[in-house]
């Protein structure tokens, strides 16, 4: 969901901007006053759709969330195996942050700075919050222990197929061949 403040400034104009600066200059460099220079807007505007720079990570990965859902609708995904609905959504996800796979790198590492524990906390919420989107869009519906050791082996893969993304820098066939040799585990 975009945020639009009477300005017109839309959360995925913030973002874009900030993709586009961390492609010349690198994420950590970013500055939030460079952002708002960018867009030709006051700090305040900047303020009142985000509270703190990794903010922008947030939304990138909600983008991909957002696009991993819409992979839902597609026709082959109705009529695939769990396996596949489960690498057709994980693939979704990982080709929306393909643009950025370099900066993306670079907000993980932000992330784990030492200094860093609220955004870490966060992290792990947001990795439990992708796992659970992608449950439900799996038509995942085991319970009780079930349920919990499908989260707990779902959690692994989607990390394990994360960072074979991330530093592996795979290409598209590899990182398919990498993820249906994962999945095939997974019944």
């Amino acid at each position: 969901m975009t945020t639009r403040i009477n300005t017109g400034l839309s959360t995925d104009q913030l973002l874009d901007t900030a993709l586009s600066l961390s492609r010349e200059k690198g994420w950590e460099s970013l500055s939030l006053l460079e952002i708002a220079h960018s867009l030709h807007v006051p700090m305040t505007d900047i303020y009142r759709l985000i509270q703190q720079k990794d903010d922008l990570a947030e939304y990138l990965f909600d983008r991909a969330d957002r696009q991993m859902l819409a992979e839902t609708a597609q026709q082959n995904f109705q009529h695939a195996s769990r396996q596949g609905r489960l690498q057709l959504l994980i693939t979704a996800w990982l080709d929306t942050l393909a643009p950025y796979r370099p900066i993306v790198r670079q907000m993980l590492c932000y992330k784990l700075e030492p200094g860093h524990i609220h955004l870490q906390v966060l992290g792990l919420l947001r990795i439990s919050r992708t796992v659970q989107w992608m449950l439900h869009a799996a038509a995942m519906k085991d319970t009780g222990l079930r349920r919990i050791a499908e989260e707990i082996i779902l959690t692994n893969l989607y990390l394990a197929a994360f960072s074979y993304w991330l530093f592996q820098a795979p290409d598209d066939a590899r990182m398919q061949r990498f993820l249906t040799n994962l999945l095939w585990h997974y019944r």
